[in-house]
């Protein structure tokens, strides 16, 4: 998560942040127009009014920094831009007016990450269908190959889910380290999630690179609701030598009735 930093050069830049920050925009437009702030001043971490405006959802103080010439695509040190910020946090308002004069969404962070990764990760529908209405490419990936249906899964975000797959996102689509989307929700606990992906087509054996599938991560967390679902699209069983059972991953009597039942019907 990027965080904002608010050391200035000057007296009156400090003040001018301070204006984003809070919303003040009587203050902000009194010292922009004394034209002795630079619109697109940084501090130390080349944040700019606008990024801090952003962030904390301004509309009206976005708008008179928009309007008054700031650079809508400057970058902080990070990477991160105003229309991240905002994706990020969730302001609609903002993406929709920053896309109106020129935001991209092309820009990454240090991470990779993307305004839509950003607001799908913290789960904003709203602003991930506006801006893949904008262009974004619904296939952005994370450094480590983290894609946005995996971050919305690994959040539990289930709206923001469906509107990924409705989109063309691909169900399947790993991290560099084999975890898929599926994986990373039975690991979560977010069975309804889980359902979902079953249901559109994602891979019920899929197994990071370490060997553990969603089912044996479900088993050793002890979310029952997981369990269940993941049962119902007849998952391999395979989870230790043998087909054993995972009896001593876990204590949960009903998880252990569950999984013996599927092994004495699949032997069946």
């Amino acid at each position: 998560m990027c965080r904002m930093s608010f050391k200035k050069e000057t007296p009156l830049a400090n003040a001018a942040f301070w204006a984003a920050r809070k919303g003040n925009l009587a203050l902000l437009q009194l010292l922009l127009n004394s034209g002795r702030v630079d619109v697109d001043c940084k501090d130390s971490l080349g944040t700019t009014a606008l990024m801090v405006a952003s962030y904390y959802g301004h509309i009206d103080c976005v708008r008179e920094l928009v309007l008054q010439g700031a650079d809508i695509n400057l970058q902080r040190e990070s990477g991160a831009t105003s229309l991240f910020f905002a994706a990020q946090q969730g302001h609609n308002d903002v993406v929709k007016f920053l896309f109106s004069f020129g935001a991209s969404t092309e820009f990454r962070n240090k991470d990779g990450g993307t305004a839509l990764l950003a607001a799908c990760q913290y789960g904003h529908a709203k602003v991930v269908e506006t801006l893949l209405k904008h262009g974004a490419n619904i296939h952005d990936q994370l450094y480590d190959g983290a894609s946005a249906i995996f971050l919305a899964a690994q959040g539990g975000y289930l709206d923001v889910i469906r509107l990924l797959l409705s989109s063309g996102a691909k169900v399947n689509q790993p991290r560099q380290d084999g975890t898929a989307p599926l994986w990373i929700a039975s690991q979560m606990g977010h069975s309804e999630v889980v359902r979902v992906m079953l249901l559109r087509g994602a891979e019920r054996d899929a197994a990071r690179n370490d060997g553990t599938t969603a089912l044996l991560k479900a088993a050793i967390k002890g979310y029952n609701n997981v369990i269940e679902e993941l049962l119902k699209f007849s998952p391999t069983l395979g989870l230790l030598k043998a087909n054993e059972l995972p009896a001593e991953l876990t204590k949960n009597e009903r998880i252990l009735r569950l999984l013996r039942a599927k092994e004495k019907q699949r032997k069946s």
